[in-house]
């Protein structure tokens, strides 16, 4: 089993220094999906969501952000507003 590093940023980055431990890359592609669903059902969705700034979930090798990146997921929301006359 080897560490992985689940970093996020939201309008904030939070970088993990501690790391999961896990099998293999399958585990861990099942780890950032179940972690990005977590995070995107428990989201506020404030304006800076819908404004289309992106979301990233990225897994590393290393701590805090190094390392080399393994897979990143990217959600950006964008409203568009119709006008209906």
């Amino acid at each position: 089993m080897a560490l992985y590093y689940f970093h996020l940023t939201d309008g904030a980055t939070s970088l993990d220094d501690q790391g999961s431990d896990l099998p293999d890359l399958a585990a861990v592609r099942r780890a950032a999906l179940a972690t990005a669903t977590e995070v995107l059902g428990g989201i506020k969705a404030g304006p800076a969501f819908w404004a289309g700034e992106p979301w990233k979930l990225w897994v590393t090798d290393g701590p805090n952000g190094a390392g080399a990146t393994l897979l990143t997921m990217q959600f950006t929301a964008t409203e568009l507003i119709c006008a209906r006359g």
